[in-house]
């Protein structure tokens, strides 16, 4: 097979030529996300660069303990871009978030690494951070709807929780819907990826395989091992974590913590 095209900077730049299209959407619709749009380009050119030369440098130092601490930083900015879309002020989330996420990434990430694709050694940074970077992104954002719709369901369902408190129901029973919910609502994307995958489109680990010039069979296998760690991670750290959270929505007496408020702007007009 022929090698990848190169793409140069010049070329890259016509890529901005979609941007000036979502551009000129926002200011005729008056949608107010030129500003967003503007700093997402910005970002997107920094930080994908950078990464590409950090990933440059450890690709060659090929060190354990070097490819580990960019596997955390990834973590940490991602629990950092939760709490950005997150606005809740009166629960401790954040810990916990954080310590789920990173025992079930590094879990994942091992094991995919490891015992599917029998990487040796299985922390080779060719393939454990790009394996560990989809479970992170992917997760992530499943990880903020679960634990939105958590406060959003409480403070819906607030009357309705505190009843069943009052009757003698305990914190798990009071809210057992809301938790199913959230955990529910956590999961469906990337379910809905799985349903699409292949006929609806061709996701980015497969791509970039086959542009590479891989064969297309073996780049099938590469991305069904993905989808199932996809899944199998969003299950596992959406209920760990929302689990926790639940717990601290409520005080020692069992009394809703959560305070009283809209929950979403929608609700506010």
């Amino acid at each position: 097979m022929n090698p990848p095209i190169e793409i140069t900077l010049w070329q890259l730049l016509f890529g901005l030529l979609f941007i000036l299209v979502a551009q000129v959407t926002s200011f005729i619709q008056h949608l107010g996300l030129n500003r967003d749009i503007t700093i997402g380009t910005i970002r997107t050119f920094a930080q994908l660069f950078l990464m590409g030369y950090v990933l440059t440098f450890i690709f060659r130092a090929e060190n354990q303990w070097l490819t580990l601490a960019v596997f955390l930083v990834m973590i940490v900015s991602a629990v950092f871009i939760i709490r950005g879309r997150v606005k809740e002020k009166s629960i401790p989330y954040i810990l916990p978030t954080f310590a789920t996420m990173f025992a079930s990434y590094l879990g994942t990430a091992f094991f995919v690494s490891a015992v599917v694709v029998s990487v040796d050694p299985w922390w080779d940074p060719r393939y454990f951070l790009p394996l560990g970077g989809m479970v992170i992104g992917n997760s992530m954002s499943a990880l903020a709807i679960a634990i939105e719709r958590l406060f959003n369901e409480l403070r819906q369902q607030r009357n309705l929780v505190e009843t069943r408190l009052c009757l003698g129901a305990n914190y798990r029973e009071a809210s057992a819907e809301m938790l199913r919910t959230a955990i529910s609502s956590g999961m469906i994307p990337s379910i809905n990826a799985m349903m699409g995958v292949g006929l609806v489109f061709i996701p980015g680990m497969m791509a970039g395989q086959i542009l590479a010039g891989t064969d297309p069979l073996q780049a099938i296998r590469y991305q069904i091992a993905i989808m199932m760690m996809l899944v199998g991670s969003t299950a596992m750290t959406s209920f760990v974590t929302i689990t926790i959270v639940r717990k601290r929505c409520f005080g020692r007496g069992e009394e809703l913590l959560l305070v009283p408020g809209l929950t979403s702007p929608a609700q506010k007009k």
